[in-house]
């Protein structure tokens, strides 16, 4: 019977002290647990940084691109800018011909060759992008004309107008080039 009661305490004192290892174990379970859940929160923080730094780049990287895209576009319209404001002095010249070879009163002529190499050589303009403005009869815009003189308006309606184009002003793919030179009634 002592055998069987000292079996009976080993395994009441067996079974208090194994709680008591239990629930030491399972602390350090809890303490590990929350150790690794932190460690994970750390993570999914940096992770979420990480991927909102990667977006921010993507998106800076799509703006660069269209915004590269927008100058190239501005680069070749513009491109042959240079060109054609030294060209612009052949076309005047070539206006100033053609008009004194129309004047009736002028003896001399101005021959069908050149008549056709002065067309071609607007059409050609033309389709490279470059227009004309003749402003004659439109209000002045300081921001569009440029003012040579001022001279007396022949009526009261005229005032604020142009009068005449004293050289014409020309744009290239709808920007302006070269204002028109003109006499404002005053």
């Amino acid at each position: 019977k002592e055998d069987k009661q000292e079996e009976s305490l080993d395994t009441q004192s067996t079974a208090k002290k194994e709680p008591e290892k239990d629930k030491t174990k399972s602390k350090k379970r809890w303490s590990k647990t929350a150790k690794l859940e932190g460690a994970l929160a750390e993570k999914e923080g940096e992770f979420q940084e990480m991927k909102d730094k990667f977006l921010r780049l993507m998106a800076e990287f799509e703006n660069f691109k269209k915004r590269m895209f927008k100058e190239s576009l501005e680069i070749r319209k513009t491109a042959a800018k240079n060109v054609m404001l030294d060209l612009l002095p052949v076309l005047d010249d070539f206006d100033r011909a053609k008009q004194a070879a129309d004047d009736e009163k002028s003896p001399e002529y101005f021959s069908e060759g050149i008549a056709l190499v002065y067309e071609k050589f607007k059409t050609t303009l033309h389709n490279r992008g470059l227009e004309a403005i003749n402003p004659t009869g439109e209000a002045f815009n300081p921001e569009e004309h440029e003012a040579i003189t001022k001279i007396p308006a022949p009526d009261a309606t005229s005032k604020g107008q142009i009068i005449d184009t004293i050289e014409k002003g020309y744009k290239l793919n709808d920007a302006i080039i070269r204002h028109p030179k003109v006499v404002v009634a005053d």
